[in-house]
C-alpha cells in the first residue's frame, strides 16, 4: 500500500532532478522550504519532525537538495518530506507539501468502527506502523 499524502503523491517516487525543479519552483514564488521526517504517516500528523529550522534564507535549490539528501541518509526507512511556506498573508501557510523519500514497505491503515449512543457509528485509521515502538517502526535500529 503506498501513502497518498501531500502533492505528486499519486505519482511515481520524484528523482532529484524532478525534486530540484519543485525546490525551483517553490523559490521562484518567494516560498521558504523546511525538510520533515516521521515514522508514522498518519493522515491525521501533520506535524512531522523538523530536520533543522525552516531555510527562509536559503535560495540554492542545491542547499535545499543537500539538506534533504543528509535527512534521507539519517532516515532511511522513514518518510521524508519537503514542505514550502507561503507567508504572503501574514502569517506561515502550507503552499506545498510532497514526499521525497518513502520506506521499502509501507505497512499501511485500517479501518476502525465503533458503535456509539443513538445508533451513530464512528469510524478512524489506525496506522500499522504504530503496532511498533517509536523508531522501530520500519526496521530503523
Amino acid at each position: 500500500m503506498r501513502i497518498t499524502q501531500g502533492t505528486f503523491s499519486y505519482l511515481p517516487d520524484l528523482t532529484d532532478e524532478e525534486i530540484t525543479k519543485q525546490i525551483e519552483y517553490c523559490l521562484g514564488k518567494g516560498w521558504p522550504l523546511s525538510v520533515e521526517f516521521t515514522d508514522d504517516p498518519h493522515p491525521r500528523n501533520t506535524y512531522w519532525e523538523m530536520w533543522g529550522l525552516p531555510m527562509f534564507d536559503l535560495r540554492d535549490p542545491a542547499g535545499i537538495l543537500l539538506e534533504v539528501n543528509a535527512c534521507r541518509k539519517a532516515k532511511p526507512d522513514g518518510y521524508v518530506r519537503l514542505t514550502a511556506y507561503d507567508a504572503s498573508l501574514g502569517r506561515q501557510t502550507t503552499a506545498l507539501s510532497f514526499i521525497v523519500q518513502r520506506p521499502a514497505e509501507e505497512p499501511g491503515f485500517r479501518l476502525e468502527r465503533q458503535e456509539a449512543a443513538d445508533r451513530r457509528v464512528r469510524y478512524t485509521t489506525h496506522s500499522y506502523a504504530t503496532d511498533r515502538p517509536a523508531g522501530d517502526r520500519y526496521g530503523e535500529r
